[in-house]
């Protein structure tokens, strides 16, 4: 018998070395996100692995999985941990080390293994950690199977047996680089900052971005679990800021930032302004479309209103569609509808066939708008970006807000605004045009500008996205009229950026 997992042990205690702890609210909507040590402890991660490993059995799959680590002080030690817990559930465990998300559900295909559990924090800040699963490529965990997995494991339903055993891959990475490098190398001479906040996509982005052809001004590459720069995330202006001041040092063409597990890439132009994902998004539509006939596309819910009203992808017959924020559900979209390619504004994006495998990839991304570049010798990035219709967006801007609480606060702001709808009332000195409640509330008004809030999916915080098309004023206008709703509730705190 295997102990019942509790919510909450005490470290430095007897109890805390010999039972698993696991809080509850780790199990997200498509992934699983802690504190290490705080919410979940070595034996609570092993009893998520033996709850992982039924699972796997329980929907019919062959027990056979990937697992690699992402470059953090504690990551190895977890994913040991997992891989105990789905061994004693009967799984082969395909280790392949130090790796990036992505090198992971490439691993699926390139080894024929079903199942994935990649153990990463992605972007949270050190101390966070986490696991990306799936057991039909190129899918990831959704709620229905997220929620399961929670009932097993805080029940202890384990269905342990003989047969599990372990496979070390030595040297996988070279695989991986292999497969995104054997290609004609651009055509156009690039010099490219490629930054990595000390993560994870250190130990290969620049290998992979030089052997396409670029040259590249590194940034930050060096593993350093500690991040002493910043955290290595793209959406986060001190990381873009760091991109930008190398960009306009080294007088390069564009700078790719890279998040902790390297499955985002964030983007700053020649002149060292930052393009915010779902407009680089626009870009790479405009690109692709004009290549590939009657090109359909997947959008988040946070993202520009541009995929629908720009004339060029109008023009060249690209369809768009928005569906719910977060990979998972964006991935699935993408890869169930065929689109060539899902945007998210926070930077995962998805490309099937010609370009991807259907998951996300900050490296494809990457050389993605490399090949954007080439295929537009006479532009520079700055360029393309003029080129798309103005719109003035904010990043994405996310106050705390205790994973216990988020989910009803968001549920009273839509009400709120469904209320105000209803009534008449104005929003930003505006009339509502239109409500999106598909994921949180997306409130437009009558003149195109437009607010955003939502719960985060993995960690204790909100989400406030705002656009205008017609000013910048009217999208601090947007931002004040979500803000006033936001401030009703005390539960709401700090802002991690504002515009």
């Amino acid at each position: 018998m295997f102990p019942k997992p509790k919510p909450l042990l005490v470290p430095n205690t007897y109890a805390y070395e010999s039972e698993p702890m696991v809080k509850a609210t780790g199990f997200r909507e498509y992934d699983a996100r802690w504190l290490f040590g705080k919410e979940i402890n070595l034996m609570g991660i092993q009893a998520l692995g033996m709850g992982l490993g039924a699972l796997i059995a329980e929907l019919g799959q062959k027990q056979e999985i990937v697992t690699g680590h992402d470059f953090r002080g504690y990551s190895a030690s977890i994913k040991y941990a997992l891989m105990t817990g789905l061994m004693a559930a009967g799984c082969k465990v395909h280790d392949i080390g130090l790796a990036v998300t992505p090198m992971a559900y490439f691993a699926q295909f390139d080894l024929d293994v079903p199942c994935v559990a990649m153990v990463t924090a992605s972007h949270n800040d050190n101390g966070w950690t986490g696991v990306k699963m799936g057991i039909n490529r190129p899918m990831t965990f959704g709620p229905d199977e997220m929620n399961r997995l929670k009932e097993i494991v805080l029940g202890a339903e384990f269905r342990n047996k003989a047969g599990g055993s372990y496979q070390f891959h030595e040297n996988y990475p070279a695989r991986y680089i292999a497969d995104l490098t054997n290609r004609p190398k651009l055509k156009r001479k690039l010099k490219v900052v490629v930054a990595c906040g000390n993560g994870t996509a250190g130990a290969f982005a620049q290998q992979v971005m030089e052997a396409i052809g670029c040259e590249v001004i590194p940034l930050d590459v060096e593993l350093d679990h500690t991040f002493p720069k910043y955290n290595p995330n793209p959406e986060d202006m001190e990381m873009l800021h760091a991109i930008r001041d190398a960009v306009l040092e080294h007088k390069a063409d564009v700078g790719l930032g890279f998040d902790g597990d390297g499955d985002r890439c964030g983007v700053v132009d020649n002149t060292g302004e930052e393009i915010f994902a779902d407009k680089v998004g626009v870009m790479l539509a405009r690109d692709m479309s004009a290549v590939i006939k009657d090109a359909t596309f997947v959008v988040d819910v946070k993202s520009t209103g541009l995929f629908v009203t720009d004339p060029v992808l109008q023009a060249q017959g690209a369809k768009t569609t928005y569906w719910k924020t977060g990979h998972s559900y964006m991935k699935r979209q993408t890869f169930e509808t065929k689109a060539l390619a899902g945007f998210e504004k926070s930077g995962h994006f998805f490309f099937n066939a010609p370009i991807g495998r259907g998951y996300d990839d900050g490296l494809v991304s990457a050389i993605a708008i490399c090949d954007m570049l080439d295929r537009a010798p006479d532009k520079t990035m700055a360029n393309l970006k003029d080129s798309l219709p103005k719109t003035w967006s904010s990043p994405t801007m996310s106050p705390h807000c205790a994973d216990e609480t988020k989910y009803g606060v968001v549920a009273q702001v839509v009400a709120h605004f469904e209320a105000a709808q209803k009534s008449g009332d104005q929003v930003a000195g505006q009339a509502i045009r239109d409500l999106v409640t598909v994921n949180g509330v997306r409130v437009t008004c009558a003149d195109g500008s437009w607010g955003l809030v939502r719960a985060s999916s993995n960690k204790p915080e909100l989400v406030v996205v705002v656009e205008s098309p017609v000013s910048e004023a009217r999208m601090h206008d947007m931002f004040e009229a979500m803000n006033v709703v936001l401030r009703t509730h005390p539960e709401v705190g700090a802002y991690n950026q504002t515009i």
